[in-house]
């Protein structure tokens, strides 16, 4: 069995790009120092790579860069370093973790030599273990979302009302795919409550996270006569927030029950997973969360109407916070909580119906955050064929191949132009993806599904009218920032001044 002197696992959120540059990064960060690597991956297609026991017993360190849950206690013991993915995407990064890893103790107590900015460091912030277990959730319930609102989507190619059989446009095979679309964007609540909490309770979790959940969606039944609680009335869910604060709710909650049962003799272990785990937390948990529905449904309708309040403060305020928060971080949290507010409004913009305020809306929020989404690897693109000369052949390649990746919603690609020069690169990114987001709140574009980029533009209104909104964003970003590498490029190309020599007296 072969040894490795570093041993990794990389995993974010959507598991399509930050994953794997990740784990390109400590390759050959770890090349460069002369040490063997093997890193784990946590994509979207599941765990590739995957490390095991005696490979584990073997390393020397362990580097964790991962928003969701890659089971690092399976590291217990070993010298590691546990950070965000976003801090090991660039090959210097990764040698910094690399060297980190090895200089730790075994307790995860950095080595006496280490500074102590290192030392706070080594240990994950509370910020990023929350952070962690969120895109957990978030990761599961992307996919559903993307299946469930592109089927949603595509049945409108029929009509936007060929799912009513009472409609002059309808049509039996688009109906079929709306139920089906249906069904998972309304599974999108209840797979993030879950996954949520079974990042902190394992999969003990999963039953009172998957309860949680629904409950969100359904909130309290009230018979609307009696006004009393009856399981035949009807409640106001509280939707994606109420299923953030239930996923961590059922987690937590297991964790609790896990040293109330720890009494309990090794020999009715079978009983605790059986019986006890999912009866107690279930009747915990959802009463918690139906004695909390009130609240969190007010919660939730302030968020709406605060949403609200910036549409109906025009496109300019809308489209500016829409386009800074995906550009800012390229995938990163920021990033994601802009993805993550568009497919909640989506979900409720699909289940309000076509023509109604909310859909409006909702589809219109989400065509500007794709919008932001794709600009800024076209603004590579465009830098790299325009200002050719002023970028190195590897950057050339990697702008070209952003081409695809922007018109398919995949910001990353931008990252490594980025990562060389935060600034100015980062505003002028920020800037193209305000612009496009601007201009497709304008242009009063609405997009039903939430991902695809260019891919789904059939289903888009005033799609051409998206494609000129994204275009000029990425021009406008692209013209900037081959000024910035001309100017850069001139400013290194200069020769030293010549010193004057010094005559003798």
């Amino acid at each position: 069995m072969a040894k490795f002197d570093i041993i990794a696992a990389t995993g974010c959120p959507t598991g399509i790009a930050h994953t794997f540059m990740a784990k390109e990064a400590l390759e050959k960060a770890a090349a460069e120092r002369g040490l063997t690597i093997k890193v784990e991956t946590h994509g979207q297609v599941g765990v590739e790579n995957e490390l095991t026991k005696s490979e584990i017993a073997g390393a020397k360190a362990v580097v964790v860069a991962a928003d969701k849950d890659v089971q690092a206690e399976r590291f217990a013991g070993k010298p590691m370093v546990s950070v965000g993915v976003s801090k090991a995407l660039s090959v210097e990064a990764a040698g910094k973790l690399i060297d980190r890893a090895l200089a730790a103790k075994g307790d995860d107590t950095v080595a006496a030599a280490a500074d102590v900015e290192d030392e706070v460091e080594e240990k994950e912030s509370i910020g990023h273990v929350i952070y962690k277990h969120l895109m957990n959730g978030v990761s599961h319930m992307l996919v559903f979302v993307v299946a469930g609102g592109v089927l949603t989507a595509i049945s409108f190619l029929w009509g936007i009302t060929s799912f009513d059989s009472t409609a002059a446009d309808y049509n039996s095979f688009a109906a079929m795919l709306k139920i089906i679309g249906g069904i998972a964007m309304n599974l999108m609540v209840p797979v993030l409550s879950a996954y949520i909490a079974e990042s902190i309770g394992k999969r003990p979790a999963l039953v009172p996270g998957f309860v949680a959940g629904m409950i969100a969606i359904q909130g309290l039944p009230v018979n609307a006569e009696t006004g009393m609680i009856d399981a035949g009335g009807a409640g106001v869910g509280f939707g994606f927030l109420g299923g953030i604060v239930g996923g961590f709710l059922a987690g937590y909650v297991i964790l609790l029950l896990e040293k109330v049962f720890s009494k309990i003799p090794a020999s009715l272990n079978g009983l605790k997973a059986i019986f006890l785990y999912p009866l107690c937390s279930t009747a915990i948990v959802g009463l918690v969360m139906l004695g909390i529905s009130g609240p969190m449904a007010a919660i939730n309708q302030g968020m709406m109407d605060f949403l609200q309040s910036l549409g109906n403060s025009g496109p300019v305020i809308l489209g500016l916070a829409i386009g800074c928060m995906c550009a800012f971080d390229m995938g990163g949290p920021v990033n994601k909580a802009a993805y993550a507010t568009g497919t909640f409004l989506l979900g409720t913009a699909l289940e309000a119906g076509v023509g109604t305020e909310t859909y409006n809306f909702g589809t219109n929020f989400m065509a500007a955050v794709s919008a932001a989404c794709i600009v800024p690897p076209l603004i590579t693109t465009f830098a790299v064929v325009v200002g050719k000369k002023y970028f190195s052949q590897e950057d050339h390649d990697a702008g070209i191949v952003n081409l695809i990746l922007g018109s398919t919603h995949i910001t990353e690609g931008a990252i490594p132009f980025m990562t060389k020069n935060i600034w100015p690169v980062m505003p002028i990114m920020m800037l193209g993806s305000s612009i496009a987001s601007i201009l497709t709140i304008f242009f009063n574009v609405h997009d039903p599904a939430p991902h695809g980029g260019f891919l789904v533009l059939p289903v888009v209104e005033n799609g051409p009218l998206w494609v000129l909104a994204i275009l000029i964003g990425a021009v406008v970003g692209g013209i900037l920032f081959v000024a910035f590498k001309k100017y850069d490029f001139e400013k290194n190309q200069k020769p030293a001044p010549a010193t004057k020599p010094v005559e003798a007296p």
